[in-house]
């Protein structure tokens, strides 16, 4: 069974570079979409709903800002929209479809590189983010978080890794963080379980600066995170970087068994 996840860097930008008829080759079971940057107004009844696809979306309040949604073959059981945490929730950033002992997660983490008051923002998301986290893992529940993290974890995930200590998405305490999470709590990356030590192929973005996509010089910051019983069953993973819809790249992660 297939998942795939994406952040769309605008779901309408997306599907005018052809986002909806890959989609449709790819029979994937399970689609993650972050950064919508629209409200359900904005969208298409393709775009809500494609053929075969049951839609959810938790949108953000600011118009053309964030946003997640969810794509299943599947109708959900029950959804959950945000954490419980208005400011976190009023952007949009989390969302949760749970399908008999499953729950599969849309989330889009914030990024801190505009400055000082957004890193704060971060670092406060990631606080309370942690006992949720802990929380999903005990819950008896498999669990699987497919987004953007705005997180590099290690030397490997980033190509300028030695310039980029300093800078949100890759500063010691971001880091320190997602290791603890993995090595704490449990919770499995489920790229790394299959591709250990792979370095330039890793990459899900790239700056729209610099010709970074043309001299790959990319990060590792989307990820599928799951609990250890269904990262076990993982048996493909993949990139897609033959057409960009976004200035990342789709993460495809094929599991013996999801529902």
């Amino acid at each position: 069974m297939r998942v795939i996840s994406l952040n769309l860097n605008g779901i309408r930008s997306a599907a005018s570079k052809g986002f909806y008829n890959w989609l449709a080759e790819q029979k994937a079971d399970l689609v993650c979409l972050q950064e919508l940057k629209a409200q359900k107004i904005n969208l298409t009844e393709h775009m809500l709903q494609p053929p075969g696809y049951f839609g959810y979306f938790h949108y953000a309040a600011k118009k053309g800002y964030s946003g997640v949604g969810i794509y299943s073959t599947r109708p959900a059981d029950n959804v959950i929209e945000g954490l419980g945490h208005a400011d976190i929730d009023s952007e949009g950033r989390y969302l949760e479809a749970q399908f008999g002992n499953l729950s599969v997660i849309s989330l889009y983490l914030p990024s801190g590189s505009s400055g000082p008051d957004r890193q704060a923002v971060k670092f406060s998301v990631l606080d309370r983010f942690y006992p949720h986290l802990h929380a999903l893992l005990n819950s008896g529940r498999e669990v699987l978080i497919c987004g953007d993290w705005n997180i590099a974890h290690q030397a490997i995930d980033l190509k300028n890794w030695r310039g980029n200590q300093k800078n949100s998405g890759f500063l010691p305490e971001e880091r320190a963080w997602f290791g603890n999470m993995l090595n704490n709590q449990g919770w499995v990356d489920v790229y790394r379980r299959l591709h250990p030590d792979t370095t330039d192929g890793c990459y899900t973005w790239w700056s729209n600066r610099g010709q970074a996509w043309a001299k790959n010089v990319g990060w590792r910051i989307d990820y599928q995170i799951a609990t250890p019983g269904l990262a076990a069953t993982v048996s493909n993973c993949s990139i897609y970087k033959d057409q960009r819809f976004s200035d990342h790249a789709p993460l495809l992660i094929d599991y013996d068994r999801l529902f």
